[in-house]
């Protein structure tokens, strides 16, 4: 069975949201999520590592679409949340979609999301 979203409008069409690489901080929902761009692509993200609760805002993308944790360099696959640097933790992604009339955040129905 497909997810159902309830898809939240987060900025302009025109508003590139996050530049290459910069993680930014959005309030979808009264949720912070990061948005970060990678290779021409908007991708979204939770606000905390799952593991020790770090903000991911403040870490970096590395050169292979990963975001890294700030506090123990837990890394994260952009596209699917994975952990792939083996310490078995999921980041939460959120999907992304660049619209005529804005670009808007997709939240899980049913799912709290906090």
């Amino acid at each position: 069975m497909a997810k159902e979203y309830n898809w939240h409008r987060v900025a302009d069409a025109d508003d590139t949201l996050a530049a290459e690489a910069v993680i930014t901080v959005q309030d979808v929902n009264g949720k912070k999520i990061c948005v970060t761009r990678y290779q021409d692509q908007l991708y979204a993200f939770a606000h905390k590592c799952p593991h020790a609760g770090a903000h991911m805002n403040d870490g970096y993308i590395d050169a292979t679409g990963n975001v890294v944790c700030p506090l123990h360099r837990y890394k994260f696959a952009l596209k699917n949340g994975y952990n792939t640097s083996g310490e078995g933790f999921y980041l939460k992604t959120y999907p992304v979609e660049q619209r005529p009339d804005g670009i808007y955040i997709g939240m899980e129905k049913g799912w709290f999301n906090w």
